[in-house]
């Protein structure tokens, strides 16, 4: 396999860099017995609205943005569960969203990356990326943040890829693309990134878009790989 020098890193933020499933203990105490389920719907139609929003927007049908897809996916999984959450229960779970824990291998592997430019390209809104970085370990660590609001369409719409490729001015096969996400790494890869799929969950490949270039268990693996690999310094 050949790869170009790399001269920049973006990355998925929400299970990529946060894990998303950091609200189940709170998740369970509004709902006994019930988190761990709240919180697996609640980020499985908070995917698909994105999916379905970027087909179907239209005069009139505007784009939501992240924050109010968040909301009403939570709202669906209450539903389907028929949970008994009230307004403050329901305004304690999207609140939870600001402060999301980072992954434990987060940081060793953002900081074996520098001095190259650390990037956040997420189909978050900028408030809530901004939020959920600053009250984290990884702000040190990262050099800037894009949402795809900027592009007016999610992930994995092209038009969102290329604002990674806009802020850092360098050529798609020169970043290195950083996802949990398989649906996500297979829009990276067809936009033109080089790819990292992180598989924490051991999934299979997507079969409608080509394999992303690396498939790693986890984050601690990814900076041993890329330390073998071809880099440029940073951006000038």
């Amino acid at each position: 396999m050949q790869i170009r020098p790399l001269r920049a890193y973006v990355f998925d933020a929400y299970g990529t860099l946060f894990d998303v499933h950091s609200i189940m203990s709170l998740a369970e105490s509004l709902a006994p017995g019930q988190g761990a389920m709240l919180s697996q719907v609640w980020r499985t139609k908070q995917l698909q609205y994105t999916w379905l929003q970027s087909l179907m927007m239209s005069a009139t049908q505007p784009r939501d943005d992240f924050a109010v897809l968040t909301a009403k996916a939570l709202d669906y999984a209450v539903s389907q569960l028929m949970l008994p959450l009230d307004v403050q229960d329901r305004q304690r779970l999207l609140a939870a969203y600001d402060t999301l824990a980072p992954f434990s291998d987060a940081v060793a592997a953002l900081e074996a990356l520098a001095p190259s430019p650390r990037f956040i390209l997420s189909n978050g809104t900028r408030s809530m990326l901004e939020s959920v970085v600053r009250s984290s370990s990884l702000a040190p660590h990262l050099d800037g943040v894009l949402s795809v609001d900027d592009a007016g369409i999610y992930k994995p719409a092209p038009a969102a890829y290329a604002l990674a490729v806009a802020a850092l001015g360098v050529d798609a096969a020169d970043i290195g693309f950083v996802s949990s996400n398989g649906w996500d790494a297979a829009g990276a890869k067809a936009f033109g990134f080089t790819t990292f799929w992180i598989n924490r969950d051991g999934m299979p490949t997507e079969r409608h878009a080509a394999p992303p270039d690396f498939i790693l268990d986890n984050l601690t693996s990814f900076a041993p790989l890329v330390a073998a690999l071809p880099r440029w310094g940073p951006v000038p």
